[in-house]
C-alpha cells in the first residue's frame, strides 16, 4: 500500500527540532539577546511550520485512503486481470543471495494462477568465491578465458545467456558447485521469461562487477527479465535492476505488484512499475493482448 508515514514521521522530527532550537533562541530572549520583533518572527515562524506539518498530515491520510482503494481494486480484480495470461509460458527464478520465501511463494501463486510453470530455481551465493570460480572454470578449455578478476561482467553475461538458453551450460556446469546455494529444476530447456530477486545487501568489487554482468546479460535477452523485490526491502535493489536494463516491479507481495508482474511476463511493454519512488513508468503497464487459443 502507498505509505507516506515514514515521511511525515520525518517531517515531524524535523519540526520537533526547529520548535527546540526556536524555544531555545526565544529563552534567550529573557537575557536580553533575542528583540521584541525577533520574538514575533520566531513566533511567526512556529505557526507556519504547524501548518506546514498539519497539510503533510492530511497528505499523507489521503494518499493512505488512496493506497488502500487501489488495494481493494486490484485484489477485487486480480483474477480476471492475470487469468490465463501466462498459459503454457515457462518462468525461471534468480536469486542473488538466499532464497528469500516470501518472495519466492508470491512468485510460485503469481504464475500459476495466470496459468504459468516456474519451471528452474537458481539461488546464487554471493559474495563470489573468487578462488573456487576461478578453480573451476580454469579446469575446462571451454570456460578458462572467464577466469580472472579483469573477466567478471565477462563471466556475469556468460551466466545470463546459458540461464535462458536450452543449453548446452558449459560455464554454469562447472562453477555450480562453489556458486549455486539452491537450486531446482533442470537447466535444459529454453524459457519464456526470467524473474530476479535481490535477498543479499549490495555487493562490492569483482562480486559487483559479476552481477553488473549478469543483470545486463539478462536485460540484454530475447524475452521478459524482471526484477523484483518485496515491500520495505532492507536494501532496495531496484535502482540497480533499473540501471542494467531490466524491467521492474516493486512490491511484488501485493496484487498490484502481481499483476503488474504478470503483464511484464506476458509480454506488455518494458519499464519500471509499481509505486515507490523508482517506478517512473507507473503502477502498471498496459495490459498485452490475451493469448488466443486453438480450436
Amino acid at each position: 500500500m502507498f505509505d507516506l508515514r515514514y515521511h511525515v514521521a520525518s517531517l515531524a522530527a524535523v519540526f520537533v527540532a526547529l520548535v527546540l532550537g526556536i524555544f531555545v533562541g526565544v529563552g534567550l530572549s529573557g537575557k536580553g539577546f533575542v528583540s521584541d520583533a525577533e520574538r514575533e518572527n520566531l513566533q511567526s515562524r512556529i505557526d507556519e511550520l504547524k501548518v506546514e506539518r498539519d497539510d503533510a498530515v492530511a497528505l499523507a491520510e489521503d494518499a493512505n485512503r488512496r493506497g488502500e482503494a487501489l488495494d481493494t481494486f486490484a485484489e477485487a480484480t486480480y483474477a480476471a486481470l492475470v487469468d490465463g495470461r501466462l498459459a503454457g509460458k515457462t518462468i525461471g527464478v534468480v536469486f542473488v543471495g538466499s532464497v528469500d520465501e516470501g518472495v519466492a511463494g508470491a512468485l510460485r501463486r503469481t504464475v500459476a494462477y495466470a496459468g504459468g510453470r516456474i519451471v528452474l530455481l537458481r539461488a546464487l551465493r554471493v559474495p563470489l568465491d573468487t578462488t573456487g570460480v576461478d578453480a573451476a572454470l580454469g579446469g575446462k578449455p571451454e570456460t578458462q578465458d572467464l577466469a580472472g578478476p579483469d573477466n567478471r561482467e565477462r563471466f556475469g553475461r556468460e551466466l545470463a545467456r546459458e540461464l535462458v538458453a536450452a543449453g548446452p551450460n558449459p560455464a554454469l556446469d562447472v562453477v555450480s558447485r562453489v556458486l549455486i546455494e539452491e537450486q531446482s529444476g533442470a537447466a535444459n530447456k529454453a524459457l519464456d521469461a526470467v524473474v530476479v530477486a535481490r535477498s543479499a545487501a549490495p555487493q562490492h568489487g569483482e562480486t559487483q562487477d559479476f552481477l553488473a554482468g549478469l543483470y545486463s546479460g539478462l536485460a540484454a535477452a530475447p524475452l521478459p527479465t524482471i526484477g523484483v523485490e518485496k515491500s520495505d526491502p532492507r536494501f532496495s535493489a531496484v535502482p540497480v535492476f533499473h540501471r542494467r536494463g531490466l524491467s521492474t516491479v516493486d512490491r511484488v507481495d501485493t496484487a498490484a505488484g502481481q499483476v503488474a508482474l504478470v503483464f511484464l511476463l506476458a509480454g506488455a511493454r518494458p519499464g519500471n512499475y509499481g509505486i515507490d519512488a523508482d517506478a517512473v513508468d507507473g503502477v502498471l503497464p498496459t495490459p498485452p493482448a490475451r493469448p488466443t487459443t486453438q480450436g
